[in-house]
């Protein structure tokens, strides 16, 4: 009989394959012994060693072990261990069980990306259909750089009738999504000579990214329980803020803060970047009014499509203070970079009323969503607790102290996409260590949401 192979201490390699943790593990290590990868005779880890390892729960690990004793696969006895069975590798008589494939998880909770099944196809279709319809002939031409005059017409309105925002069409400029705005404005900061703008403890490396691409340099401000403080602005060229909705932490930025960030840009000259990415989903009272409207001289509100509506769609626009328009249209290129059927469907959307049942009807969706979640994280993990404003299409769950990323191990075997909190801090920020997941509950089609929930508290510590 062969000796044991021990292999305490050993990485074990697997691959999971179909849904849910012990059913994936299962599969991976039935594949392992049947393709020799694990010989006969090996001697397996304990299941209180690789749930350790695996980030999954030890029961778990224990029950797939039983599944494949009682299938023959492995062999267990007291005080010895479980091992590979004493038997000869059988070929694959079949096509072996496909992995999973990268990038399609079963469960996405993501953040960034709205409800897509939910896509409003057929009030956007009679709006492209009237807008097609009504448009003249010279709308197919070459367009106005700063975009549609119908677009940014409705834009105006809705902006200030929604979100308080002081502009005429004359200081719109239609782009090509959030990011599109940046690097305009990265651009002109660095033709201006500007060297540094200051951003959030917390947010998005691509944004980051485009900041540094213009040769810009990123300074993260400090944050505390009332949100980015402003304290530390000073020679700075720029901010860059989510004050309706901070991402990801999820808070609102205290109005004595939003003042004071007005009065650094009135005394320094310095520029605000307002990301309004999701202002229009607040679920507890009112949204807070665009900071823009405090002082639009040195705001530039940057609003996009990509969380109302699709991110597809490739729509976003720049409320500019006066002045600023020529230095924008420069870096853009002098060209109207978004198609001009889709901005005149957009205008007819805004125009017709449609968007405005779409966000309010998006808005219900996703704050039952939240309440769901919320209700879940209390019955099942009282240590979980959700952190932020209710609005928006996160959330951010605190976790105990170390274990951010046994939970995400836990979440790659349940076939969970979702994101830790630590890969949304700026590299240089100066802040407090905090376990967390951000979870994007408003990803999920409508279907998958209770699927979805199921597999987040299951990774979730008890």
């Amino acid at each position: 009989m062969a000796k044991p192979r021990a292999t305490f201490g050993i990485d074990l390699h697997l691959e999971p394959t179909g849904g849910g943790v012990r059913r994936g593990l299962t599969d991976a290590l039935r594949e392992a012994v049947r393709t020799g990868r694990l010989a006969p005779a090996t001697r397996l880890p304990s299941s209180r060693a690789l749930a350790a390892d695996l980030g999954i729960a030890r029961n778990t690990v224990a029950d797939a072990y039983a599944d494949l004793v009682a299938e023959g696969w492995l062999t267990a006895r007291q005080g010895s261990g479980t091992h590979v069975s004493q038997r000869t590798v059988v070929p694959p008589t079949g096509p072996a069980p496909r992995p999973r494939e990268p990038g399609r998880p079963t469960h996405n909770l993501v953040p960034g990306t709205p409800d897509l099944a939910s896509f409003p196809r057929a009030e956007w279709l009679k709006a492209a259909r009237r807008a097609l319809a009504t448009a003249s002939y010279q709308a197919l031409d070459y367009g106005d750089p700063r975009g549609r005059i119908e677009l940014r017409t409705a834009l105006a309105e809705y902006l200030a009738r929604a979100r308080g925002v002081r502009a005429d069409p004359e200081h719109i400029l239609v782009c090509a999504g959030f990011s599109h705005g940046l690097r305009l404005l990265g651009a002109v900061l660095r033709a201006r000579g500007a060297r540094t703008v200051a951003v959030e403890s917390y947010g998005l490396d691509v944004h980051w990214n485009l900041l540094a691409a213009a040769g810009l340099r990123t300074v993260p401000l400090p944050f505390d329980e009332r949100g980015t403080d402003p304290g530390e602005l000073s020679d700075q060229d720029a901010v860059l803020l989510t004050p309706a909705h901070q991402f990801p932490m999820g808070g609102t930025l205290h109005r004595d803060r939003r003042a004071a960030v007005v009065e650094w840009a009135r005394r320094t000259g310095g520029l605000v970047v307002e990301d309004d990415y999701d202002g229009e989903f607040r679920y507890d009272r009112q949204p807070v009014g665009a900071l823009q409207g405090l002082d639009p001289d040195h705001v530039v509100h940057a609003g996009t499509t990509s969380k109302s509506l699709a991110p597809g769609l490739r729509l976003g626009w720049l409320v500019l203070p006066p002045g600023l328009m020529e230095e924008v249209l420069t870096a853009k290129g002098g060209i109207d970079s978004c198609g001009s059927l889709d901005q005149l469907t957009l205008a007819e959307f805004l125009t017709s009323g449609a968007y405005d049942r779409h966000v309010r009807a998006a808005r219900l969706r996703y704050r039952r969503r939240r309440d769901a979640l919320v209700a879940e994280l209390a019955r099942r993990a009282p240590k979980v607790h959700a952190t932020g404003i209710a609005a928006g299409l996160h959330v951010v769950l605190r976790l105990p102290p170390g274990t951010e990323q046994s939970a995400l191990r836990a979440a790659a075997w349940q076939g969970l996409a979702i994101h830790g909190l630590h890969r949304y801090q700026h590299p240089e920020a100066g802040v407090e260590r905090r376990d967390a997941l951000v979870v994007g509950y408003g990803t999920p089609p409508d279907h998958a949401w209770s699927g979805a929930l199921e597999a987040l508290c299951a990774v979730l510590p008890e």
